[in-house]
């Protein structure tokens, strides 16, 4: 599995995760889509910790330059 995810879009997706964990956890966001949200932020976070993102493969997208890939 090659890196597909450069440094700049592992950060923006750990803050969104980040951010969506915490309006959920102060109740801000809650029921369906909060728990909608939830699981999209434990998307993000895995996602981002692996720098790959299998939605970018189909499309040929890398957001990685050559010498972090």
């Amino acid at each position: 599995m090659k890196k597909n995810m450069g440094k700049a879009d592992r950060v923006i997706r750990f803050i969104v995760a980040a951010i969506v964990i915490v309006l959920f956890a102060t109740q801000v966001i809650s029921g369906a889509l909060g728990i909608v949200l939830l699981v999209f932020s434990g998307i993000f976070l895995l996602t981002s910790f692996v720098s790959f993102c299998p939605l970018y493969v189909p499309f040929g997208i890398r957001t990685c330059s050559e010498k972090e890939g």
